[in-house]
């Protein structure tokens, strides 16, 4: 029997709190929803009855958010396990996209995820960790002309929500996740599926990103 569909979302000090919190209920309302849908025979929901949403941090322990909520993740780098879909929230970053231990684990989930996907800054620790290059990115709009200096072989992309480039897909900042992993949630079961995912949370989501 195969495993799972594997969500992993980073968690570290500092870290938006809704940067990880919007991708966590978006894929886990989805799975939520997608067990339902039998009799409503959406196309393609039922690949998403089983995907596995975890918290995954550097160590074990909590790990304190920008505004000071303590987040106690599930998984941590050494038991994380494989990842099919990475989602790297933004925050203050600073410290993140200099640990090494961290840039390593994101360097290495990366390269076997079937997709890696950015929410507002965590696009600098993608690129600390050498996963994206010259790819169309974007990040929060206060964050914009930073990564275009700390990283100019990007391709960053202003006034848009979210950019899907295949393996790497990246978004502006805070809401703007949630938009991106309903699009994820489209593009990896139905748009239907992500329809009645925003529609459960109550969510008016932006579909184009622009």
């Amino acid at each position: 029997m195969s495993r799972p569909f594997s969500i992993a979302i980073l968690a570290f000090d500092d870290v938006e709190a809704l940067d990880l919190a919007g991708p966590y209920e978006v894929f886990t309302t989805a799975a939520r929803m997608a067990a339902r849908a039998e009799a409503h025979a959406w196309h393609g929901a039922a690949l998403a009855r089983d995907w596995q949403v975890t918290c995954v941090a550097r160590q074990p322990g909590p790990v304190r958010a920008r505004a000071g909520l303590s987040i106690l993740p599930t998984h941590h780098f050494a038991d994380a396990g494989p990842v099919d879909l990475l989602v790297v929230p933004g925050g203050v970053v600073d410290a993140a996209a200099r640990c090494s231990e961290t840039l390593e684990w994101v360097r290495q989930t990366s390269a076997t995820a079937q997709i890696t996907a950015s929410v507002c800054t965590g696009a600098f620790i993608l690129a600390a960790a050498g996963v994206v290059h010259t790819e169309r990115m974007t990040t929060h709009w206060e964050d914009l002309d930073d990564l275009r200096r700390q990283w100019p072989a990007l391709q960053v992309c202003d006034d848009l929500r979210w950019v899907d480039e295949g393996r790497i897909v990246s978004s502006a900042g805070i809401s703007a996740g949630t938009d991106m992993s309903l699009h994820l949630v489209a593009r990896l079961s139905c748009a239907e599926l992500a329809e009645r995912t925003a529609r459960q949370m109550d969510y008016r989501w932006l579909k184009h990103p622009a």
